[in-house]
């Protein structure tokens, strides 16, 4: 078989222009939990509808697979998301998936954990991604920002609704208002962010922390997250009135009196599905 630096020119841009393309989102299962990588580094991993239905479709898998227990969302090249793709914006709009919003994460009803992972760039629609994320782990190059109103656009995949309850009210205002950045440090510092890492380091710290939720009940860890998301907003007799429904029957499951004999016996719990 010959070399490739003998084949003539044409026959190598002919399989050149033959070759797979690269898949715009890449999965990767770690025991009970999934790796979901936005993989356009060439944007900066911006969303356009490909890489938006490729996402969902990933999530979906997470939320049906019952061997799976977190999911962990990052980038490819170094980048988090940059965001919506304004290139494609003008012939796609939005990139939401039916109810469930931006790449069918920001407005989707979810019932297992997500877990950012930002490296570089988490900005506009990416940072979006990030705060739609039960937890945000974060290399100490990274920043987030919500440039939208600089493009005479609005943050309105989650940006202006969550950002106000996750960072001092004033400092949320000037990002929003102003599109200004903010370090993963100062994230870090504000409880934004859960980890501060070094470089190229966030995806092993988000690994460490799904293992940390994973070592936990998986019906509990589900439950406890639908309250939370539940109760968001209402006053506390309103919101016990949310809650205890959903919370008074884990009380008289095989897993909660597996937690206690496991406890009695100073021994990990064994839990079922």
């Amino acid at each position: 078989m010959k070399r490739s630096a003998d084949l003539p020119t044409p026959f190598l841009e002919d399989m050149m222009s033959t070759a797979a393309p690269e898949p715009v989102v890449l999965t990767a299962r770690r025991e009970g939990t999934l790796v979901i990588t936005l993989n356009r580094p060439g944007s900066r991993n911006a969303v356009d509808q490909a890489l938006a239905g490729a996402v969902d479709t990933a999530l979906t898998l997470l939320e049906n697979d019952p061997a799976l227990e977190v999911g962990i969302l990052t980038g490819a090249g170094g980048h988090f998301c940059s965001g919506m793709d304004l290139k494609a914006f003008p012939e796609e709009g939005v990139p939401r998936i039916a109810d469930r919003g931006l790449a069918g994460l920001t407005r989707a009803h979810r019932s297992k954990p997500v877990i950012a992972a930002v490296e570089g760039a988490a900005v506009a629609g990416g940072f979006e991604l990030a705060l739609a994320c039960d937890l945000i782990t974060a290399a100490d190059t990274a920043f987030f920002a919500l440039p939208e109103v600089a493009r005479g656009l609005i943050a309105s995949e989650g940006g202006a609704i969550r950002l106000p309850s996750r960072l001092p009210h004033h400092r949320a205002m000037e990002m929003l208002l102003t599109a200004s950045r903010l370090p993963a440090a100062d994230g870090f510092r504000y409880g934004l962010v859960n980890r501060l890492t070094g470089e190229g380091e966030a995806l092993d710290a988000a690994i460490a922390l799904a293992e940390r939720v994973r070592a936990n009940c998986p019906q509990a860890v589900r439950i406890t997250r639908q309250v939370v998301t539940d109760t968001q907003g209402l006053d506390d007799r309103t919101a016990f009135t949310v809650q205890d429904p959903l919370t008074a029957p884990v009380f008289h499951t095989s897993s909660a009196a597996e937690g206690a004999l496991a406890f009695c016996e100073k021994r990990p719990p064994a839990w079922t599905p």
